[in-house]
């Protein structure tokens, strides 16, 4: 399967945040002890907080659009800035407010590692 590439029709306001979600695997003995490990392959997912502030009608309209046919299950590529290489992604959390200077549109990607 081709995923799509994200393209939004402006760069996210700066703030972007990323931040990993680290899955471990732990048990707990007595006196203290701990043992850990990853729990699979990719244990290390990121999640990537975007924000877009100011936007008109049809930009606002075009980010949600996107999100929209993704459905926050199907994956699709996206290059954060300062980074070369696109990464997967998918997205279920997104939301557009209208503010007094346009519309402002949120979205928390996660790192998606499906084949």
């Amino acid at each position: 399967m081709t995923w799509q590439t994200f393209n939004p029709p402006v760069a996210p306001s700066p703030g972007t945040r990323n931040k990993p979600e680290i899955k471990l695997l732990k048990a707990d003995f007595g006196d203290g002890y701990t043992q850990t490990s990853p729990d699979g392959l990719n244990h290390i997912r990121r999640t990537l907080s975007l924000n877009w502030e100011c936007l008109l009608p049809w930009q606002k309209d075009q980010i949600v659009q996107f999100f929209e046919d993704h459905a926050g299950w199907e994956p699709f590529y996206y290059t954060p800035s300062n980074e070369n290489q696109p990464v997967k992604w998918t997205c279920e959390d997104w939301d557009d407010t209208r503010a007094s200077d346009g519309f402002k549109v949120s979205a928390i990607l996660k790192q998606d590692f499906s084949v």
